[in-house]
């Protein structure tokens, strides 16, 4: 009788999720939102609650900001994907006057939303309305040297699409450019659905199979958790 390995509870949680996105696609569902974010009625509602029910978010865009204007290449291009109302775009071009931003939403009414936040720095915003869970999101968009998302990955609505994502995203940066990653977790101080949201370990093991060698966990606070990859 084959001996048994001894797993510990973090990885055994790295091989069901390696299971699972090895399962055939057809026996997994995606995870069903409750609202429609295209609709600028559930885009507005999102909006005027995001800031006051994580308040903290203001210091993940902070770290945002420090970890591009300390990058090891010079960062002229940043990617946002799922950038939602513009929060995070706003702090970007107020802090580092020498970025242009594309910002990438699926939601038309996201995006108005962003342009009416973002005003007078709009002439250095590309809007690009596009789902990037589609394979053909990053077509013509060129090449960036820094890539950002901040609540947003699980918009893919099931975890086994993340490491897709993340190999498109590597493929479109620069030799020696920064992916940032913030999104919920699942677990202790975390969210309950563990089809739509990673644990921290699952999140890393999502960005180093998708290519990445580095990948460091650089803050964590109210659930969420930011991740530097390059």
């Amino acid at each position: 009788m084959p001996a048994r390995a001894n797993l510990s509870h973090k990885d055994t949680q790295v091989v069901c999720a390696i299971a699972l996105c090895e399962a055939p696609k057809s026996m997994i569902a995606d995870v069903p939102s409750p609202i429609d974010l295209r609709q600028l009625p559930d885009a507005i509602a999102w909006e005027q609650t995001a800031m006051s029910k994580r308040p903290w978010r203001i210091e993940f865009f902070a770290r945002f900001a420090e970890e591009i204007a300390s990058a090891p290449i010079r960062v002229h291009h940043v990617l946002e994907l799922g950038s939602g109302p513009g929060f995070l775009a706003r702090h970007l071009l107020e802090q580092l006057p020498d970025i242009t931003c594309t910002l990438l939403d699926f939601s038309p009414a996201m995006h108005q939303l962003a342009g009416t936040r973002i005003g007078a720095l709009a002439h250095r915003v590309r809007f690009v309305e596009r789902s990037f869970k589609e394979a053909e999101s990053f077509q013509g968009l060129g090449t960036f040297q820094a890539v950002v998302t901040i609540q947003a990955i699980h918009e893919l609505r099931h975890k086994r699409h993340a490491k897709v994502l993340h190999s498109r995203v590597r493929e479109s940066l620069d030799a020696g450019g920064l992916y940032l990653v913030c999104d919920h977790f699942a677990g202790d101080g975390g969210m309950r659905n563990t089809e739509l949201y990673m644990s921290v370990e699952e999140q890393r093991h999502a960005l180093k199979s998708a290519g990445f060698r580095f990948v460091e966990q650089i803050l964590t606070r109210g659930g969420l958790v930011l991740h530097r990859a390059s």
